[in-house]
């Protein structure tokens, strides 16, 4: 293994023990764009692969063929292919041809297809051929076929849940997703780059967890210089990475923007039926496949109203970059050196700081139960929304836990730059929260409030007349199992 890699190690677990098996083996690895899958898969295996192949984005069949030929012969050394492919069927016999030569009883071999969705063209007859090359040879060889694809629900419906010859044909897999805040604090420490938490948790409300983006990180300058450079210079990676992003993924991928520009605009989330009126996609088949696509590729999330049906998810937009694109990228005129610093003294970076630190909690709701000291505990996780009417306030509740123990722990979530002061009046209205959130939901469970900060709560005589439990940014950043 490549000793530079880094992390990833239920991931790598998964691969070697693959490696080390007794029988064939094939291995789905799906993951969003510029997630690190193929440098996961290549960092492991190293020289044991003896093919690979990566599909060509929007090329048709011939290409695709033409390409998979060329492999073979850089691979053979010029010695295979015998004749060009007309079909994907051909094209796999070709290839086991070759294999032949070099796959035996002592070292296991890796053949590896990347970007699957981009090699199997519409109607092209790939996965025909695929199921072909496992099924007719390489089921009963020394080999692990590993697959690979960004598009992560063409992956899962024509691959894991193939209903031709590819059914159950996946021995294993794995979802690979962005790094969390300690991942992300360890990758940076690996190459050199030493930040405190503060200086982590800015930099990941702009860019997320995709390694392929920490990696413009700088050493010796701020997350300020670094969100300069990499978001706003005419040369910086992420100043139109957004136009990239969604159209190399899925087909028809206005639908999906359209989602997530109007997500983009909701604080609070937007159910289905509010996203249809929104995005102008109509009801039916399409809205569902634009909302499964976006949530299993991970840029939404889509939670559980308390105590709701379960088709009345709320769906928020979680993709950190996608977020501040909208925000701060597209369609604005900047100038000057200095731009993420005078655009952090907005009110519109107020407004977005605050929905991105919450989503950013969302996602690390593991280590949130560890620092209550509740993971041993069943609980749930959802949010609580009560529109107000004439006679009756609202509420809205981010996030809660709804625990086994008869305790339920609704959760205050502030980014600030500073300890934050609670006040009589902040006090009383979380007081009304949860007697909204009671009277509302009629449960009959204890009450707990969690407040989340970035660097905690100030010593003054409110403190802990409603807060039961305060967490800070520390706290996401400890390790969970």
């Amino acid at each position: 293994m490549n000793k530079s890699f880094f992390g990833r190690k239920k991931e790598v677990e998964i691969l070697e023990n693959a490696l080390q098996s007794e029988e064939a083996e094939m291995v789905s690895v799906i993951g969003r764009r510029r997630v690190g899958k193929t440098f996961l898969v290549e960092s492991t295996y190293q020289d044991k692969i003896v093919f690979k192949v990566t599909g060509i984005q929007d090329a048709p069949r011939t290409e695709q063929l033409q390409n998979f030929m060329l492999q073979i012969a850089k691979y053979s050394k010029g010695n295979f292919p015998s004749k060009q492919a007309k079909n994907w069927l051909e094209a796999f016999f070709l290839l086991t041809e070759y294999l032949d030569t070099i796959v035996g009883d002592k070292e296991k071999k890796v053949v590896f297809l990347d970007e699957l969705p981009w090699l199997s063209t519409h109607k092209s007859g790939f996965l025909r051929g695929l199921s072909y090359f496992w099924n007719s040879w390489a089921v009963g060889q020394n080999i692990v076929v590993v697959i690979c694809g960004s598009a992560a629900s063409w992956m899962i419906k024509k691959v894991v849940n193939h209903r031709g010859g590819l059914h159950n044909r996946i021995t294993r897999r794995i979802d690979l997703y962005p790094f969390t805040l300690l991942e992300t604090a360890q990758y940076l420490k690996n190459r050199g780059i030493h930040f405190d938490h503060y200086q982590i948790i800015q930099l990941y409300m702009a860019v997320g967890g995709i390694p392929h983006y920490l990696k413009e990180i700088k050493k010796g300058e701020s997350a300020t210089q670094n969100i300069n450079q990499i978001c706003f210079s005419q040369t910086g990676l992420l100043r139109d990475e957004f136009s990239k992003l969604y159209v190399s993924l899925f087909e028809n991928a206005e639908n999906h923007v359209a989602v997530i520009r109007c997500l983009a605009k909701k604080r609070q989330g937007l159910t289905r039926k509010q996203i249809e009126a929104n995005a102008k996609i109509p009801a039916g088949g399409l809205l569902s496949r634009v909302l499964e696509e976006l949530v299993q590729s991970g840029f939404i999330s889509a939670f559980r109203p308390f105590k709701k049906k379960k088709k009345e998810k709320i769906y928020r937009l979680t993709d950190e970059y996608s977020l501040f694109y909208l925000y701060f990228i597209e369609n604005k005129e900047h100038e000057g050196d200095d731009i993420w610093n005078h655009l952090s003294q907005t009110q519109t970076y107020q407004t977005w700081s605050g929905y991105t630190f919450e989503s950013i909690c969302l996602k690390h709701i593991p280590q949130i139960k560890k620092a209550l000291g509740i993971s041993g505990i069943y609980s749930l996780s959802g949010s609580f929304y009560k529109k107000g009417i004439a006679t009756e306030k609202g509420a809205q509740i981010d996030l809660l836990i709804d625990r086994n123990d008869h305790v339920i722990n609704l959760f205050e979530i502030k980014f600030y730059r500073d300890a934050f002061a609670l006040s009589k009046s902040y006090n009383d209205k979380l007081r009304e929260k949860a007697q909204i959130f009671q009277k509302s939901t009629q449960t009959r469970k204890q009450i707990f409030w969690v407040f989340i900060s970035t660097f905690g709560l100030k010593n003054n005589a409110h403190k802990g007349s409603v807060v039961a439990k305060e967490l800070t940014m520390e706290d996401l950043f400890i390790e969970v199992n």
